[in-house]
């Protein structure tokens, strides 16, 4: 299995906390990786420590063959945060030509990826008057500029109704499919069937990793979410 991410005995503490609790785990290439588990688990703080936001306390991460947080990754790492990070009184296309030109990709690129996020008709339209579910694929198009090699999307479908998250996930899934690695956070278990491999954390500890069939299996449970409630169990 060729690895995307690797990690060994990762430890973060902030403010005397432990948010992040001796993970290791291997991130494999070129799938949808889901970090799934209840808010304040720990999944930002990872993903955070993944495109190199956040000083770790004890262990190491490896990205795409670096360590985590190199210069040499900047290029290579779309992120997309919780708060959708776009200028509302720009129009779309605006603020895609403005990212675009700040990480000295061609303007041109910015177009084409409207498309992949089916924002053409859009392009136009100011921001602010975007719908929730049109800004997060906004954002979703600044994350994509510059083709980069892994996209950490955290909690993208949070505040989207079910007709938009379904469209989100086929996105990512298309995306996926050309060879980009995915890392996407959640606490929707039902999400879980969509991803092709999960690390379930809870209270900064990694319950477990596998595929969504190799975690029911394990568990003798039929859904993610039971196979969670029973690791969980077991942990108590």
């Amino acid at each position: 299995m060729e690895v995307s991410v690797s990690i060994r005995s990762l430890c973060v503490e902030l403010g005397g906390q432990n948010i992040l609790r001796n993970i290791t785990a291997d991130i494999p290439a070129g799938k949808i990786v889901g970090l799934l588990g209840p808010s304040g688990a720990g999944k930002t703080t990872l993903m955070r420590v993944i495109v190199g936001r956040q000083r770790i306390t004890s262990g190491s991460v490896s990205v795409l063959g670096g360590p985590a947080g190199s210069a040499t990754l900047r290029g290579e790492i779309g992120y997309m945060t919780q708060v959708v990070s776009v200028y509302p009184d720009l129009t779309v296309l605006e603020n895609m030509r403005y990212f675009a030109t700040m990480l000295g990709v061609d303007r041109a690129e910015a177009t084409d990826i409207l498309g992949v996020v089916d924002l053409g008709k859009q392009a136009k339209q100011l921001v602010r008057t975007l719908s929730g579910g049109q800004k997060s694929r906004v954002s979703l198009a600044i994350a994509l500029l510059g083709k980069p090699k892994m996209l950490v999307l955290d909690e993208p479908t949070v505040g989207v109704d079910p007709v938009l998250r379904q469209q989100l996930w086929q996105t990512f899934r298309t995306i996926a499919d050309k060879g980009t690695s995915i890392i996407v956070s959640s606490h929707v278990m039902d999400e879980a069937s969509r991803c092709d491999a999960l690390l379930l954390i809870r209270d900064g500890g990694l319950l477990a990793q596998g595929t969504p069939e190799e975690l029911c299996a394990r568990t003798k449970t039929k859904t993610v979410e039971e196979s969670f409630l029973k690791l969980v169990g077991k942990k108590s």
